[in-house]
């Protein structure tokens, strides 16, 4: 009886450790003291001396402004909480508080969405004409035309279409090298996407391209490329030699510049391993569950964007898609231990606040978007969720047959999720 306890202890024990290490991971050396120890009073008595002075000083004569205030004040002081009591996540570089901060950005836009999910469209548009007035003078069909004369090709009109979004396409698909770090799930999701453009082309304009344009540009260049760039970091990382010596141990004004700025570089980069030819059936629902969610994430964004009419170029699109990218890194991160580490039994934190976000944005698109759905060819979207599906599985089943025919000497266990950073 004392035997099956101990074990029983064990097993706690271990599943707590491999869960800390993705929800509260701690600093494992700190050089600095300052920067890591609690300064709980000097931080509130500066938080509330900034807030009485800027309540009695400011010119409360704009209803707008004090409004804007008020919220931006809300705001201040739950991320001061943030960083007091959240989680660090996975991530510890460049320092803790910057991840509790990101996970409390992330909790007040799930709030945000959830307060939106409940209002009618009318006091949505009513809330964004607030925040900018301008967007009164811009409607989705005032964008430009797609995939006009496809079969009239030149190096000019290719060329033009190397405009900001094909950077955006490449940039893009690197930082996901870089979160995955798989070429074969990447590739599969590049691949996808394309589909999931021609499956609902009929109801956003922009996802009508032109051949060339998709397949070339899109799907070879941007996509490849990016692909090919982050994976290749990725490679240089895992190379990489880590050894970190504390900025007070370093002599030169150089050497404690160069050793400040690597402090936003990661602690170490171990390679990943998603699958081996040994994983279990879970483990393959899981991944290829991601490969889905990914689709609808995605989504996600240009359907906020085009129900509620905003350009492209607008900050609170640019302001979302920053702040799902920072999310997306150490809920990436959590997934892929909870999906990996047999000892970690729940998944953190921040990734299941992403996954709510991911579900409430869609229910404010399906909500909100009532007319436009009701175009949608059901045909269409059956296929494609069906696609979608078979895709995935058979992506994932394919990487399993290549970790177990064409890797056969690797060690399956070649990454230990504990220290990734």
């Amino acid at each position: 009886m004392k035997k099956n306890k101990r074990n029983m202890s064990a097993a706690n024990t271990e599943y707590v450790d491999a869960f800390s290490s993705i929800n509260e991971r701690p600093v494992d050396d700190i050089s600095l003291e300052f920067f890591y120890k609690p300064h709980t009073i000097t931080l509130l008595a500066v938080s509330i001396a900034s807030v009485i002075y800027t309540a009695f000083v400011r010119d409360e004569s704009s209803i707008q402004d004090n409004i804007w205030s008020g919220i931006c004040c809300v705001i201040f002081f739950f991320l001061i909480v943030s960083v007091l009591t959240f989680p660090n996540g996975p991530f510890t570089r460049p320092h803790p508080a910057i991840w509790r901060i990101v996970f409390g950005m992330s909790v007040l836009y799930l709030l945000a969405l959830l307060f939106l999910l409940f209002q009618s469209y009318s006091t949505v548009y009513e809330v964004m004409y607030w925040i900018d007035p301008n967007l009164r003078n811009f409607h989705i069909d005032m964008d430009k035309e797609y995939a006009v004369n496809c079969s009239d090709i030149s190096i000019a009109k290719v060329w033009s279409h190397v405009d900001v979004f094909a950077w955006g396409h490449f940039f893009g698909w690197m930082f996901k090298a870089l979160l995955f770090r798989h070429g074969g799930l990447l590739w599969a999701i590049s691949i996808m996407w394309e589909i999931t453009e021609i499956a609902f082309a009929h109801l956003l304009p922009n996802f009508l391209e032109c051949w060339w344009d998709s397949i070339v540009l899109d799907v070879l260049i941007c996509n490849g490329l990016g692909i090919w760039c982050g994976l290749k970091i990725c490679q240089v990382l895992e190379m990489r030699e880590y050894k970190w010596v504390s900025i007070r141990d370093i002599s030169s004004t150089t050497g404690k510049i160069k050793r400040a700025i690597l402090q936003f570089t990661p602690v170490q980069w171990s390679p990943v391993r998603w699958l081996d030819p040994t994983c279990t059936y879970m483990r393959f629902f899981a991944l290829s569950q991601l490969v889905v969610f990914w689709q609808i994430s995605e989504l996600n964004t240009f359907f906020l964007k085009h129900i509620f009419e905003m350009p492209p170029s607008h900050p609170l699109v640019i302001a979302r898609l920053c702040l799902v990218g920072v999310i997306v890194a150490p809920s990436v991160r959590q997934y892929y231990i909870y999906v990996t580490d047999p000892n970690c039994k729940r998944v953190g934190t921040q990734c299941w606040v992403y996954g709510a976000i991911m579900v409430t944005e869609s229910m404010l698109c399906i909500k909100n978007g009532k007319e436009l759905f009701g175009q949608a060819q059901v045909c269409n979207v059956i296929v494609w969720l069906i696609i979608q599906i078979l895709v995935s599985i058979g992506c994932v089943y394919g990487v399993v047959l290549y970790h177990r025919y064409f890797e056969p000497t690797k060690d399956s266990n070649i990454a230990s999720p504990k220290k990734n950073e």
